[in-house]
């Protein structure tokens, strides 16, 4: 597969850099990254890493050259981990104003799948009508919520639920975590 991994400005940086991590060791698929600048600085911030260091073509927002931003580039899936709320409600207006909201809204024009997972709390009332357009266009929004019947014991276990979950929605076998059995 080829796909896009957007990195916007939120909070949440562990989860880009486990699916990152997680899709170079275990997989042979094309990766293109396009990140804004709070995106890479908050990377850095929180991990203490750069995100050249992950190893795939990066993009920065402002350039448009990315192959995502055009229709008739074939690129099978775009996951956008974190997705800030500004981000989020400017692809739900068809803002596309930076080769990240360019991206999705080509994903959404072309009916190609488009996860995003936005990293926020609480959510407005007009987060959730974003979230409820975009919805309805056909994109699968994976809130940043950790699930905690694992018992996971550190802060990456926790992540890596959210992370498993993304994984599974881009078709992409894992066990990052352990699953629910009854």
């Amino acid at each position: 597969m080829k796909m896009v991994v957007g990195i916007s400005g939120a909070s949440g940086a562990i989860y880009p850099y486990q699916l990152l991590s997680f899709l170079k060791a275990n997989t042979a698929h094309e990766v293109f990254v396009v990140a804004s600048d709070n995106g890479r600085r908050i990377f850095k911030e929180e991990l203490n890493r750069d995100l050249e260091e992950m190893g795939f073509p990066l993009f920065s927002t402002k350039n448009f050259d990315v192959p995502s931003v055009s229709g008739s580039s074939k690129m099978d899936q775009m996951i956008i981990v974190p997705c800030s709320m500004g981000t989020l409600g400017r692809i739900a207006h068809g803002y596309s104003d930076d080769a990240l909201t360019r991206s999705a809204d080509v994903f959404i024009k072309e009916k190609r799948k488009l996860i995003i997972v936005p990293r926020e709390t609480p959510f407005s009332l007009i987060h959730i009508e974003n979230m409820r357009l975009l919805s309805l266009a056909g994109v699968t929004i994976i809130p940043a919520i950790p699930s905690f019947y694992s018992h996971p014991k550190t802060l990456e276990e926790a992540a890596f639920t959210v992370t498993a979950r993304i994984l599974d929605h881009m078709g992409i076998e894992n066990d990052l975590r352990k699953r629910w059995k009854v």
